[in-house]
């Protein structure tokens, strides 16, 4: 069983470097264009370019790429891999099931194959608004399905594990649930979730976050949620919001979450929910910590990526 303490929930449990990186986050993006004034064609187009305001991760010199059939034609898959791999990691990358791209995470995904020895895999699926709901799961149940069947002669273990952040770590549950569901398969042993979001009705913090710009506003996800589902669709069907799934018989998860992310809730109701279910489940909180803080280079991020790594890492 997880336990909080209610301390990283305080405002002196945030160190000064957090401050100072939600601030300059908070002032660079303030001072740039509303996102939403761009199609989400556009916002790609200036991501690739650069225009952003944050720069580009580096691309990793050792990814590959393989190409699998997928539910509407090739399905490309980004893989980072040790020679010998003592196990699979499954990723979907983030970016509000609109942008990003497979490639977002080459650093993080190169830091697991160096030390936890993994495989890493990383899913291209299909953005929305051109491939709304339900292409994006679709690509990765068939992903995920392939890696059921061929981890073993493709990279010598069937070891696996699963894990994404943001709309990630939704398509990553709702990918086990898929699996099980549909396929009678549980072949995940562990679940890396990176501030998910669960709920596409809105939790509590989704809902009163408001406008202040750090990295996910309420007004990005209602966006991001019509352009995934629209705003006209069932948003307790557990397909779309798999916190109202039946969670039983689902693997070992750890819920990373930062207590200045609008997506808080959908991290530690999702954790209780799967606690309840009967489920192994570990919960870090970090104080302070913005969406997917993970992804800056402070201390904050290092202690979260530690954590995951000895998450990942350490055998079933």
């Amino acid at each position: 069983m997880f336990s909080i303490d209610p301390a990283v929930f305080r405002p002196d449990a945030v160190s000064a470097e957090t401050r100072a990186l939600n601030a300059d986050i908070i002032q660079k993006l303030a001072a740039g264009p509303d996102p939403w004034t761009f199609t989400p064609a556009e916002i790609r187009a200036r991501r690739a370019a650069g225009r952003g305001p944050f720069p580009l991760a580096p691309r990793s010199d050792h990814a590959r790429t393989l190409t699998i059939d997928g539910p509407a034609g090739p399905l490309d898959l980004r893989l980072i891999a040790p020679d010998q791999p003592r196990g699979v990691y499954l990723h979907m990358h983030g970016g509000g099931w609109t942008v990003g791209t497979a490639a977002d995470q080459d650093p993080r995904l190169e830091r697991l194959a160096e030390n936890c020895g993994l495989a890493c895999l990383s899913i291209e699926y299909r953005l929305a608004p051109e491939h709304p709901y339900p292409a994006g799961p679709d690509d990765c149940e068939a992903a995920a399905l392939w890696l059921a069947q061929n981890a073993k002669s493709e990279f010598g273990t069937d070891q696996l594990m699963i894990g994404g952040e943001s709309a990630g770590a939704h398509l990553s549950v709702v990918t086990l649930l898929r699996l099980r569901d549909r396929h009678g398969l549980t072949p995940f042993s562990k679940a890396n979730l990176v501030a998910g979001c669960y709920d596409m009705a809105m939790t509590p913090s989704a809902r009163t976050f408001g406008d202040e710009p750090l990295i996910l506003r309420t007004k990005d996800i209602r966006n991001f949620r019509r352009c995934f589902v629209g705003d006209d669709a069932d948003y307790t069907d557990p397909d779309i919001s798999p916190i109202h799934a039946d969670l039983t018989g689902l693997p070992l998860a750890l819920f990373s979450i930062g207590t200045r992310d609008a997506l808080l809730d959908d991290s530690l109701f999702m954790a209780q929910r799967w606690l309840t279910a009967g489920n192994a489940t570990e919960i870090a909180v970090f104080p302070g910590g913005p969406h997917v803080f993970q992804g800056f280079d402070c201390a904050l991020a290092e202690e979260s990526l530690t954590r995951m790594d000895a998450f990942l890492g350490a055998e079933d």
